[in-house]
């Protein structure tokens, strides 16, 4: 047996100890670990030192992993021993109680140091920064015995520092050499708002102010500007900057710059030394948010692992934090440039203030004050480079159109725990709160994994990173590309791009090829790989069946109480006294308890026993009745009105265009469920303005309508284009179609894709480009040639999956 490979990791800190969790995840038995940590604690969450300050929380409480948590994982720590040298010809690492740990891995994480002012008294008793819990007990110890603080720094962490020490009794100053307040986060604007909102509360500050001398004889007393101006002062916190900590790695040689130079597998110039967190410089980049350091870890524990897939390419981030209780939000390049405009929005009644930054149409940087709800969706807008052109006069208010929760400004934390704030899952805020808190969550799959608030419609992704902000402290977002599922790094656009590429045609070789983590797949990813091989290889790809969802697998929709639902295809809502007869039938023969019209137009027969399953089929399908695939990420239903058939205000044949499209699109797969309808006059009877595709007959011929969607999270369709011909219909409904089956990603609506992609990105592919249009309406007639073969004659006559259907036998 081999012996495990040695790595000591330098650095007790969150971006390490992160290393370290992932990589116990993947590879728990691969080394033989070793722990230095400068400070005598287990790992902490140091964005809750200001709340420790503020007496809200306990040093306990902020405990990510205690000192027992390394035990029980075999983990060797040196808790407040700080190591002095790096021994690289030996592979050695030496500490300052004279220990000395060998390696085969060296990781990094040392983390940065307060920038302290290079000016007389700085070394003063009573002059300190704010880093660590010795610096909040200094403060707290000062607190008693002295009456005046003041802070140099108006960034975040001087004002989270002016706030704690205001609400331990004492008269804060802020003094900050610029005259705004957080300028890395903040616009002028909102600058000014927080800092007379700060001011209302007690806080006193000193803007444009160059601080000459700390001082004191035996103790800080006072600090003086370099205009003359004294104030007293029993502690001074400076809270200016972070430099990264490199002082190890540049004694053992290790290059650096700013920071630790690293690569995209976060490996410095020596590949045995691997480093993350707040002291590393990737391409030319110092991160100082969690986000980057979460994403870092992730990648660094990969490597680690062998697995050899995952590469850190940097990160686009985005703030979203709470400064004394008041909710801000940042992202991008807010200040703007040559060729940006502003689109503004100021409530001073409400304490509200928005502004995005636009170029082209896009959305280059954000502030957010008062109300930060919609941060999530700019921050989205802007780093997918979403075209807003089409929504651009109401982007300001927000994500209202959608009926998105977590809105109009207010706070999550005032509604009581028993709240409710899943509606799909049933949880309620309390419940989100003490997961957080007791299981250490710090991003939103986190507490979905957990909880599952979020994880179904995701309408209340608002309100739950409301809580998390709240009860975390500063929020930062998820990466650019999020990976598909667990079992890989690859996201899953660059997973459908590498089946395509290397045309790849089934789950195994997607596996093999992709150097998949799991060796085959979870209930996440092989759904979704399954799809983009039969919507990209359709006369290749097998469709794996146990790759699908049960409702999927037994072509009907599994209820409650273990029976089914049969859904038998209308065409267009239309039906005859045959097929009338034959659903009578069935249910008298079959029993069948509830026989009930849907609001697709259909009629559905509630409480089949699975082993009736293949007989009802062939009943109805001897009366010409095909699958409905109610229970398909497929083409559902094409609901219509009478048109101009019947109706004195119809324009067209609406029930016969309805029929058409039905018989065209029906068997088609798409990455979610997929709605049309076909309205015969514009009151719009058939709700064609709240489907995936609608249609709306006018005098003039036909407007094509997409991008809708009904239900819990409710969005009116776009206006795609109009049309003189049913022909021209067809030909649009089938491009759309398969546009969205070849860039929608799995189990993502036509509302949210269009969201992601824009409307004019769709109008360039199929309104504006005749070629491609006609390119597409081909590929998606030719993949139904292997699409609209019934499913339920197959497994009717028994040639397919009869196993599915047979009662399961009782032993004994």
């Amino acid at each position: 047996m081999n012996a495990k490979e040695r790595l000591v990791l330098v650095g007790n800190g969150m971006a390490g100890m992160r290393t370290l969790e992932e990589l116990l995840a993947i590879a728990p038995d691969k080394f033989d670990i070793t722990v230095f940590g400068a400070e005598p604690h287990g790992n902490y969450n140091r964005i809750l030192l200001s709340p420790v300050l503020a007496g809200e929380k306990s040093i306990d409480q902020i405990m990510i992993n205690d000192l027992n948590w390394y035990a029980e994982k075999g983990i060797r720590l040196y808790a407040g021993q700080e190591v002095t040298r790096i021994n690289r010809a030996r592979r050695q690492i030496h500490a300052t109680d004279g220990t000395i740990a060998p390696y085969d891995r060296l990781l990094l994480a040392t983390g940065s140091n307060p920038f302290i002012l290079p000016i007389p008294g700085n070394d003063l008793p009573g002059v300190i920064g704010f880093r660590d819990i010795k610096d909040v007990e200094t403060m707290l110890a000062a607190a008693q015995t002295g009456k005046h603080a003041v802070i140099i720094g108006g960034g975040l962490l001087g004002l989270e520092a002016a706030n704690g020490l205001m609400k331990q009794g004492m008269q804060v100053t802020v003094v900050h050499v610029l005259d705004t307040l957080m300028e890395r986060q903040l616009d002028p604007v909102a600058a000014d708002m927080l800092r007379a909102s700060l001011e209302e509360r007690g806080l006193r500050f000193l803007m444009g102010a160059n601080t000459a001398a700390v001082l004191g004889e035996e103790r800080v007393r006072a600090v003086r500007f370099k205009d003359g101006l004294e104030i007293p002062a029993d502690l001074v916190v400076m809270a200016v900057g972070i430099r990264p900590n490199i002082e190890l790695a540049k004694q053992a040689g290790i290059y650096c710059e700013r920071g630790v130079v690293v690569n995209d597998t976060m490996q410095s110039y020596d590949p045995r030394v691997y480093a993350v967190g707040e002291c590393v410089q990737h391409r030319g980049q110092c991160y100082g948010l969690v986000a980057p350091l979460w994403e870092q870890a992730k990648v660094c524990a990969n490597h680690l692992a062998r697995y050899g897939i995952g590469r850190y390419q940097g990160s686009v981030t985005s703030t979203k934090l709470k400064v004394t209780g008041i909710d801000l939000f940042s992202a991008g390049d807010f200040n703007g440039g040559p060729g940006c405009e502003e689109i503004v929005l100021r409530d001073p009644a409400r304490g509200v203030y928005k502004k995005l930054v636009v170029k082209e149409n896009r959305v280059q940087g954000a502030v957010l004050y008062g109300d930060t709800v919609d941060g999530t969706w700019y921050f989205q807008l802007l780093r997918e480079g979403t075209d807003i052109g089409a929504f651009r006069e109401t982007v300001l208010f927000g994500h209202a159109h959608m009926a998105d929760s977590g809105r109009d400004g207010f706070s999550v934390m005032t509604m009581t725990d028993d709240a409710e704030i899943c509606g799909c899952n049933g949880v309620c805020k309390g419940a989100i709160v003490k997961a957080i808190a007791e299981k250490k969550l710090f991003t939103v799959d986190e507490v979905r994994a957990h909880t599952k608030a979020s994880a179904s419609c995701g309408s209340c992704t608002g309100l739950v990173e409301q809580i998390l902000a709240a009860t975390v402290g500063t929020f930062d977002k998820t990466p650019k590309e999020k990976a598909l599922c667990q079992c890989t790094e690859h996201s899953h656009d660059q997973v459908r791009k590498t089946i395509r590429e290397q045309r790849l045609t089934s789950l195994r070789a997607v596996f093999d090829f992709m150097e998949w983590k799991t060796p085959d797949g979870c209930h996440s990813c092989r759904p979704a790989i399954n799809y983009y091989l039969i919507s990209t290889w359709p006369d290749e790809a097998q469709d794996d069946q146990q790759s699908r969802f049960v409702n999927e697998r037994v072509h009907a929709n599994i209820q409650k109480d273990g029976t089914y639902s049969v859904v038998p295809r209308m065409w267009g809502g239309l039906t005859n006294p045959k097929e009338l007869r034959a659903i009578a039938d069935v249910a008298d023969k079959f029993k069948i308890p509830t026989v009930k019209v849907t609001g697709g137009q259909r009629i559905d027969l509630l409480g089949v026993k699975k082993e009736d399953l293949p007989k009802v089929w062939a009943d109805l399908n001897a009366a010409g009745m095909v699958s409905g695939h109610a229970y398909g990420k497929s083409l559902r239903t094409v609901k219509t009105c009478v048109g101009s058939d019947w109706c004195r205000f119809g324009t067209q044949d609406s029930t016969g265009l309805g029929v058409k499209l039905e018989k065209m699109t029906w068997g088609s797969w798409t990455p979610h469920k997929f709605k049309m309808a076909v309205s015969g006059c514009p009151r719009n009877c058939a709700e064609a303005t709240i489907k995936d595709f609608g249609v709306v007959c006018v005098e003039s011929g036909y407007e094509i309508h997409v991008g809708g969607n009904g239900g819990i999270k409710i969005r009116g369709t776009d206006l795609l284009c109009k049309c003189a011909t049913e022909e021209e219909v067809k030909e649009y409904c089938c491009a759309f179609m398969q546009i969205y089956r070849e860039e929608g990603r799995y189990l993502e609506r036509t509302a949210p894709w269009i969201e992601r992609v824009g409307l004019s990105y769709v109008k360039a592919r199929i309104v504006e480009d005749e070629e491609n249009r006609k390119a597409l309406y081909a590929r998606f007639l030719d993949s139904q040639k292997y699409a609209q073969i019934d499913p339920w004659a197959e497994r009717a006559s028994g040639r397919v999956d009869a196993h599915e259907f047979q009662p399961l036998r009782q032993v004994g």
